[in-house]
């Protein structure tokens, strides 16, 4: 797989995976102010941070795989 298709692939999902952690922060913060016990929201939040984590780890490799690309498979002018 080139570079160039590993950015294509790496920075959309990150970004569609950042927006799907931001939506399951806010359900985890909704869930703690409606008093849900602890024991619920919590893990919902722990679940929503790593999300969103990843997704920022997805863009940082698409950034990477653009960077990559740009030195090493586009011709030189």
């Amino acid at each position: 797989m080139t570079h160039r298709a590993k950015w294509l692939l790496f920075s959309p999902l990150g970004l569609g995976v950042i927006g799907a952690g931001a939506c399951l922060v806010h359900w985890a913060g909704a869930l703690k102010d409606a008093a849900a016990p602890a024991a619920t929201w919590v893990p919902a939040g722990s679940l929503a941070l790593v999300v969103l984590n990843a997704g920022v780890c997805l863009v940082g490799r698409g950034v990477m795989e653009k960077i990559w690309h740009e030195l090493r498979e586009k011709p030189a002018k």
